[in-house]
């Protein structure tokens, strides 16, 4: 119990304000769904090897868990800034989106040169989980082949909404350095446009 409690204070204290409801609601799904379903199948398996046997049937298992940290390690997230930051830009656009509009394809463009490509695909690499966390439904880094050195990162989002959720309540610190770590590799300044989906007339084929 009070290794429970623990977890779920811990939680409460780790995950951004807009997505803890959802990250304890996840938790405890897996962490009663997993006793309901372990007390039902240790059931089946006592019953015809007994007690003794199960047990150490159970014990081998926790020590076979165990042995997998090497394969699912544990992410040390001390140093984490969870706090929450609105440091994107307000769009800038001729267009004025209604809320449910989209989805969005939001395109960055990035300048870098031969010297820097493994580090800033080892940056991006960061940059595409927060994108991933905060709302995105897909991402892409491309490079492009009439552009020496350049790179295009695209994102899609569900809607215009969903999108300014992104700028206004889900970016944190730690996003924000993996942003910034990315942008300080490119040789210029980093350029931003936002694609909404058009909606085609039906016709009669």
């Amino acid at each position: 119990m009070a290794f429970l409690s623990t977890i779920n204070a811990e939680l409460q204290l780790f995950l951004p304000a807009w997505v803890r409801a959802r990250g304890l609601s996840v938790y405890q799904m897996v962490l009663f769904g997993a006793q309901g379903f372990g007390a039902l199948f240790w059931g089946v398996v006592a019953a015809p090897a007994g007690l003794v046997t199960t047990f150490l049937m159970a014990a081998a298992l926790m020590l076979a868990g165990v042995a997998t940290v090497r394969i699912w390690p544990i992410i040390d997230t001390g140093g984490m800034d969870r706090s929450t930051v609105q440091y994107w830009p307000e769009p800038n656009l001729v267009l004025d989106p209604g809320a449910d509009d989209g989805p969005v394809v939001v395109k960055t463009v990035y300048t870098i040169e031969p010297e820097k490509v493994a580090p800033f695909l080892a940056a991006m690499a960061r940059v595409r989980l927060s994108r991933l966390r905060t709302g995105a439904t897909q991402w892409g880094l491309f490079r492009d082949g009439e552009t020496p050195h350049q790179f295009v990162e695209l994102y899609v989002v569900s809607s215009w909404q969903e999108h300014m959720r992104q700028h206004a309540d889900r970016l944190t610190g730690t996003d924000q350095q993996y942003e910034e770590e990315a942008d300080a590799l490119s040789e210029r300044p980093v350029d931003t446009s936002h694609l909404i989906a058009v909606e085609l007339p039906e016709r009669d084929l």
